[in-house]
């Protein structure tokens, strides 16, 4: 059964998006040097992920490989607590700096389960970028590199969040309210 829609509320208007993942891709060109692998958390990462590559400078992101892990903690509206991995990136994990995606660092058990992961699989420095940061929700104490935005505790939706599979591809980040 689809879940009757709610009222979104706008936290973080669609340029305000655009601006900060802008300056979060020249920082990035800036500190990181050689082009990094971008490993991407699915779904929620995709759209932020593919804003941060097309804000790359061409030449760079010509360079810049990507990939794409699928894994979660949530069903539904609620957090089960379980992180569960369902694919592992297919692209050759080689001795370049990787970065890894996320829509939103909640919990922390999504990015440290993942980062668990990845370690199994290379050797190189793993850094992690997001565009959302809720730090006061932490359980996990993981590390956040590069952030957009930090947050309150709040149910966000858009820019790859959702409400039970709604309000992913909004543009602006926005607030769930009964």
């Amino acid at each position: 059964m689809d879940p009757a829609p709610r009222t979104v509320r706008t936290l973080i208007d669609a340029a305000q998006v655009e601006a900060r993942i802008a300056e979060m891709a020249t920082q990035i060109v800036n500190e990181e040097g050689e082009p990094p692998i971008l490993i991407g958390i699915l779904n929620g990462a995709a759209p932020f992920m593919m804003s941060l590559l097309q804000a790359f400078p061409t030449p760079y992101a010509e360079r810049v490989d990507w990939d794409f892990v699928d894994a979660s903690s949530y069903d539904g509206d609620e957090s089960t607590g379980v992180v569960r991995i369902d694919r592992d990136p297919v692209i050759e994990l080689s001795d370049r700096p990787i970065l890894l995606v996320d829509g939103i660092v909640d919990t922390g058990r999504t990015i440290a389960a993942v980062l668990d992961r990845l370690k199994l699989l290379t050797s190189s420095s793993i850094r992690v970028v997001t565009l959302l940061d809720k730090p006061s929700r932490r359980v996990v104490s993981v590390p956040v590199h590069y952030r957009g935005f930090e947050i309150e505790d709040l149910f966000v939706v858009g820019y790859g969040m959702d409400w039970n599979q709604r309000y992913r591809s909004l543009r602006y980040i926005g607030v769930v309210e009964d």
